[in-house]
């Protein structure tokens, strides 16, 4: 797999950290959906799954709250972490959005796994 993409070169192997994965959650499906699509489009993200119907246990102004949300999980280059907060922050309802994001160090090294963050970073 050798490309190019994002003027970076894609030599096929890969470097512990190179990739990350974003945790976001959000009110419903479709706000989900619409940050998932602009990530996409917008070549922040790799692959973004969204699992729905998740609880959300929290305080939030001196008050427990359990909600119901979705969950998204975002594939991506680490070098686009900081614009993918960006942009989640600028497209989400809540007016704290969540967004954690962690560096992939260790993956198992499989051809068809390893395919897969070649996939992310090039």
């Amino acid at each position: 797999m050798d490309r190019k993409q994002g003027g970076l070169p894609c030599t096929g192997d890969y470097t512990p950290g190179a990739s990350s994965v974003a945790l976001v959650t959000t009110p419903d499906e479709t706000s989900a959906k619409k940050i998932a699509n602009g990530l996409i489009s917008k070549k922040l993200a790799a692959c973004v799954n969204i699992v729905p119907r998740i609880t959300s246990i929290y305080e939030w102004e001196g008050k427990v709250n359990e909600d119901s949300e979705c969950l998204i999980i975002i594939k991506t280059r680490t070098s686009r972490v900081e614009e993918l907060v960006g942009f989640v922050r600028e497209n989400h309802p809540y007016s704290v959005a969540e967004v954690i994001s962690l560096p992939i160090e260790n993956a198992t090294v499989k051809d068809q796994s390893l395919s897969f963050f070649k996939y992310i970073i090039c």
